[in-house]
């Protein structure tokens, strides 16, 4: 019996503990039939075989991403990419380019200018947006999303004018002689325009959605937590999946208010498509300081956050996901959230311990040496996204906004691991860029805190074996062995031995799902 492919002349780094390293692999019928020298691989080979020499690139588990918005990275990759864009001229260059080809009236949106390169020395206004579209309302978002610039059209069909009043958290540029907005909006301010939008419609989102999906195979991710947001989610992945147009494995985490709406959903195709868990929002964010904690912010001593359930009512909600057969995801990122979420855990734990139930917290940001013990008791599960933790001090400046002494908690994964805490890793697309190896590289280098920067290794394994594990999948996925499905993913270079600082310049070969080549770039 051969082969339906073979791997040869590779660097395999399997996350299999009792067989770390090896230089080929052969896969049949979806799963990997044999794993080791090329010479253990060659019986395996047919005339019928195909055989792919990586000569010396690596290969490594298909990379699992473990939090990340499947529907709303599609919509962002319709929107007009101003990620390279230089100058305020450049920005009404590509504004022009997708007005000419626009219906007037339509909505043109666009994301990720940077005004730090801006030569200007100035934020964009509605004034150099209208000079190129004067009669398609335009949104362009800064590369935080914290801050956007509209165009006269947009401001006028959101009614936003020198008159609008500006309630708490709502932040409007305004022309200091006139006090006519500049088309510049902060913070809260944002959504004044936003709420206008026409949202696409479900034909449009499959489409958006379908693209995304191509996009993540790219970046050599062969399985996906998807964040759903919203109920109409729920139908797009089901029509993709009927048009054949998931080509990675879907983990599917719902919003507990749509627990009555998974009737009949999880009994698609298993290994392609799962209905996984369901989660709770605990808390906010700390970017608007929505966060439940127990002291203040330290640049706002009035805020603490607030939580968005009571005890009780994350009680009931935890016991339903766990009676549905459902993974417990909870959303906690403050102190006082991640400490409510443990107190529902700890009395699951106690009322009707199972072994199978394996509890989840994301974020789980603002931490204590408390907090982590009792973690560690219930075993509990920490999905994180290492290049949110980036932001959270290079954006956010969370030092400041946290005061030293708790912002060195903040996140603090070298800990997490020497207390034996399950840690995973998820990118948040599109808040943060999709790729896995930028994942790895931020989770490696930490420009603040670096004593909880981790090892090269233990960030793969965050996004391969011990993401598998969170799902419950470990038996199936998450390494390479025997027995387990054929989702690989091949590098051009080692992580384990570049620079640090070039892991995210690795590039992303090919990427094998179920033994299928699902994207390709030509091998040198």
């Amino acid at each position: 019996m051969s082969a339906d492919l073979a791997l040869t002349s590779g660097k395999v780094l399997t996350m299999n503990r009792s067989q770390p390293c090896a230089e080929a692999v052969a896969i049949k019928d979806a799963s990997i039939v044999q794993v080791g020298t090329n010479e253990e691989i060659q019986p395996w080979i047919g005339k019928n075989t195909q055989v792919i020499s990586l000569k010396g690139k690596t290969v490594v588990p298909g990379f699992i991403d473990t939090h990340i918005h499947v529907a709303d990275f599609g919509r962002l990759l319709r929107w007009i990419n101003l990620s390279e864009v230089s100058s305020i001229k450049e920005m009404q260059e590509s504004l022009s380019r997708h007005a000419e080809k626009a219906p007037k009236g339509k909505w043109l949106l666009g994301r990720g200018w940077n005004p730090a390169l801006l030569p200007e020395k100035r934020l964009p206004t509605r004034f150099d947006l209208d000079a190129v579209s004067p009669d398609n309302p335009v949104i362009f978002y800064q590369q935080s999303g914290q801050v956007c610039v509209v165009n006269s059209k947009a401001l006028d069909l959101a009614g936003v004018n020198r008159l609008t009043p500006v309630p708490p958290g709502v932040a409007i540029d305004r022309d200091a002689e006139t006090g006519e907005p500049t088309g510049v909006l902060r913070d809260n301010a944002t959504n004044l325009v936003w709420t206008v939008v026409p949202e696409p419609n479900e034909e449009e989102l499959v489409e958006a959605a379908g693209l995304a999906c191509e996009k993540i195979v790219e970046a050599g991710v062969t399985s996906v937590h998807w964040m759903v947001l919203s109920p109409i989610e729920l139908s797009i992945i089901r029509t993709l999946l009927t048009q054949n147009r998931l080509p990675m494995r879907v983990y599917v985490v719902i919003p507990a208010y749509l627990l009555d709406n998974i009737a009949g959903f999880k009994s698609a195709d298993g290994s392609a498509l799962k209905v996984g868990g369901a989660a709770v929002s605990a808390d906010g964010y700390l970017a608007t300081r929505t966060a439940a904690l127990f002291q203040p912010y330290s640049a706002a001593p009035a805020a603490s956050g607030r939580l968005l359930c009571t005890q009780e009512e994350m009680n009931a909600a935890a016991t339903k996901i766990l009676k549905m057969g459902l993974q417990l995801v909870i959303h906690a990122m403050g102190d006082k959230a991640v400490d409510t979420a443990l107190t529902t855990i700890e009395r699951l734990a106690s009322e009707a311990p199972r072994k199978d139930v394996r509890y989840r917290i994301e974020q789980a940001a603002v931490l204590n040496e408390r907090l982590i013990e009792r973690m560690k008791k219930q075993k509990v599960i920490v999905s994180v996204q290492p290049r949110v933790v980036a932001s959270e001090f290079s954006v956010w400046s969370a030092a400041e906004h946290l005061g030293a002494e708790r912002a060195k908690w903040l996140f603090p994964l070298k800990t997490l691991l020497k207390e034996g805490i399950q840690v995973i890793g998820g990118s948040d697309c599109p808040m943060e860029p999709l790729s896995p190896l930028m994942g790895i590289q931020a989770a490696v280098i930490r420009e603040f805190f670096p004593e909880e920067g981790i090892s090269v290794d233990e960030a793969l394994r965050m996004y391969t074996a011990d993401a598998a594990y969170s799902s419950g999948e470990e038996n199936i996925k998450g390494s390479i062995e025997k027995g387990k499905l054929a989702d690989l993913t091949i590098l051009s270079h080692d992580p384990r031995k570049v620079s640090p600082s070039e892991i995210k310049d690795i590039v992303v070969e090919l990427t094998i799902v179920s033994g299928k080549i699902v994207y390709s770039k030509r091998l040198d």
